[in-house]
């Protein structure tokens, strides 16, 4: 019997999430994006998105329009067809180019266009713009350079990753609204070495999708608040009622979450006034 063996040179997973969980303008496989959201509001009709290489190698992206579904825990899958009350962007946006071949240190500007249809009723649509990573061509794929010398009877396979990353392109029409209220919060046990984690349940309503920030703090009785855990860039998109999370606490040294009050807050982020949005507490024991 032939044995095959697989060399595994380099094999990681897309980035489906677009960042939602990450500072302004975060690097995933030394590619930088600014904005990591684009929102078209009111008239606007353009938008750009900016790209840096902070890598060492030349690195070509292509660019393409996806439609996306979140689920409850803020994982998203490829959209199909979609559900009732889904509403996607992909038919009115357009972009150039589609395609971008980056040096290292180099950046480019992607244009992104909306054209709005005139009966287009009130509300909101999001699709994502999705960067694919194309391999180099001169990528080694034979059985020689799949990695050590391999005997007559082996096969060797080399795989490389293609990295993708997205960003949500959302169009908003006409007047919308949400309003969101934090509920559900539960201290979980952490297991023995690892650090407590909150959970809680963002829960939305109106025809818009909210995003911001999460905070934690800790007032132990007779003490001063303290903040305790955080979570920048926190969604929860059309058509989704409610968002189910788990925010893992840091307290600092020498403070157990113990006698005292635990608050978590959601607010709009700082670039966007910063306003609260909704907030909770639970007695902690």
């Amino acid at each position: 019997m032939r044995q095959r063996r697989f060399s595994l040179q380099s094999l990681v997973g897309p980035l489906g999430a677009c960042f939602m969980l990450f500072a302004a303008s975060p690097a995933y496989a030394d590619l930088m994006l600014f904005p990591t959201r684009i929102v078209f509001e009111k008239n606007q009709r353009s938008a750009q998105l900016e790209l840096i290489n902070n890598g060492k190698e030349t690195t070509t992206y292509r660019v393409k329009l996806v439609n996306r579904r979140m689920g409850e825990t803020g994982e998203f899958s490829a959209v199909e067809s979609p559900l009732p009350g889904e509403q996607f962007a992909d038919a009115m946006l357009s972009y150039s180019p589609r395609q971008v071949t980056l040096a290292p240190d180099q950046s480019q500007t992607i244009r992104i266009l909306v054209r709005k249809p005139g009966n287009l009723p009130a509300g909101e649509y999001r699709s994502h713009l999705q960067l694919d990573l194309v391999p180099e061509t001169s990528a080694a794929t034979s059985i020689e350079a799949a990695g050590p010398k391999l005997g007559p009877d082996e096969i060797g396979v080399q795989l490389k990753a293609l990295v993708g990353v997205s960003i949500p392109v959302i169009v908003r029409q006409g007047d919308t609204e949400a309003t969101v209220t934090l509920s559900g919060l539960e201290l979980l046990q952490p297991a023995a070495g690892q650090a407590p984690t909150l959970a809680a349940v963002l829960q939305r309503s109106g025809n818009r999708s909210v995003y911001g920030d999460l905070a934690a703090t800790f007032t132990p009785r007779g003490g001063a608040a303290q903040e305790v855990g955080k979570a920048g860039g926190v969604a929860v998109y059309i058509p989704n009622p409610l968002r189910r999370f788990k925010l893992q606490l840091q307290p600092p040294a020498g403070v157990a979450l113990a006698r005292g009050t635990l608050r978590v807050t959601f607010s709009e982020r700082a670039d966007a006034g910063g306003k609260l949005l909704a907030e909770a507490t639970i007695e902690v024991r």
